[in-house]
């Protein structure tokens, strides 16, 4: 498999991420970053002894054959056709773009110059997600009737020292958290039909509790509570809920409820995780893992709890999709999707009505172990 070289524009925390754990990987050669800050890119630059350009030059640079987009929501669609323009293949984080009318352009472009568009989120490629793919497939939990969707918390301001963006326009915890429960729903069960849901913001403000601007009051322009119900081509009903309003639950992160059996799916936002199949028994037995390297833990969260973390997973899966000349799982069919799914459920709670979806997708390939193990370094 060939070797790409890499690029980076937007040099903020996720940018360390990227840098930390695309060696894991055997296409992956991160060469220069960029950020319209440019003393943050000189920073990021000799922290990981990459060069720092300016965006333009290394919009321009031969040796960069793929940009990573990691800019914010706002900026994704605007930056990523500047990455198509340049003749770059290009991989954004998530949400890729906020409408899907952004999500259609991009397609276009890059079908007229022959690239690829990616985007996060790839944790759906994690073992714990596979493996429920496979129990599904296999016909272990028959055909997927209803379930239910949760991914609730009191918000990020307490530990991020500048959460605005989180409160603004494009943010809220459907956009910045629903592309990993809806998309891994996507990759179970296939795409969604219609949406209805209600919104609200049950606070004006947040504040800061940590950093300098410690204290500080930031506005809410956007929904932080959302519940909505999804109904799939497959007929499936699903209960999402959304919420930075909530200070404690006990919702699983996934139960999808089949003709056989329930399936319980740890939190998507996450790789790796114990998966359980409850049947008429009514008590869940894990079910056996297979093996795979996504699974393994490699690192531990900031509470010092050991966890797998793959991410970039689908950057290499990208590259190597280049090279074999097949698609690539976290492709721009499925992300124009996702994004309006969510934005549908947004659309919908604020119009107060059922809302059919105008973009469909074929569920990604599984990623099996011995797929998986390829890609690694």
């Amino acid at each position: 498999m060939q070797s790409f070289g890499i690029g980076i524009i937007g040099c903020g925390n996720i940018s360390a991420t990227y840098f930390k754990l695309a060696p894991l990987f055997k296409s992956l050669d991160i060469r220069a970053v960029a950020d319209l800050n440019m003393d943050a890119a000189i920073m990021r630059a000799a922290e990981y002894s990459v060069r720092a350009d300016t965006i333009q030059d290394l919009l321009n640079a031969d040796d960069i054959d793929i940009v990573i987009n990691l800019t914010v929501p706002a900026a994704h669609f605007e930056v990523t056709m500047q990455i198509l323009t340049a003749g770059k293949h290009a991989y954004s984080e998530k949400p890729f773009v906020l409408t899907v009318e952004e999500g259609e352009v991009l397609q276009r472009l890059a079908s007229e110059k022959g690239l690829r568009v990616g985007s996060a989120p790839d944790t759906f490629l994690g073992g714990a997600h596979q493996l429920a793919r496979a129990a599904i497939d296999d016909g272990q939990v028959g055909e997927i009737i209803g379930g239910t969707c949760h991914v609730m918390s009191h918000g990020m301001e307490a530990w991020h020292p500048n959460p605005d963006f989180f409160f603004q326009k494009g943010g809220g915890p459907v956009l910045d958290l629903g592309p990993y429960y809806i998309t891994n729903l996507v990759q179970l069960i296939g795409p969604v039909k219609a949406v209805t849901a209600m919104a609200s913001a049950s606070f004006d403000t947040r504040t800061i509790g940590n950093g300098p601007r410690e204290g500080e009051m930031v506005p809410v322009e956007t929904p932080t509570n959302v519940h909505a119900v999804l109904e799939f081509q497959n007929g499936a009903l699903i209960t999402f809920g959304a919420s930075w309003d909530v200070w404690a639950h006990r919702h699983e992160s996934m139960e999808l409820y089949g003709t056989k059996a329930s399936l319980y799916v740890p939190d998507p936002n996450f790789f790796a995780g114990d998966v359980l199949l409850a049947g008429l028994e009514g008590e869940p037995i894990e079910i056996t893992p297979r093996n795979h390297p996504f699974s393994v833990h490699n690192s531990q969260d900031g509470r010092g709890a050991d966890q797998a973390n793959y991410r970039c997973a689908g950057l290499a899966d990208m590259a190597a999709a280049i090279s074999e000349g097949r698609e690539h799982r976290c492709g721009l069919e499925l992300a124009t999707h996702v994004v309006e799914v969510m934005t549908a459920i947004l659309r919908s709670a604020e119009d107060r009505r059922w809302l059919e979806m105008t973009t469909t997708c074929t569920r990604p390939e599984p990623l099996d172990p011995a797929q998986a193990t390829a890609l690694l370094a």
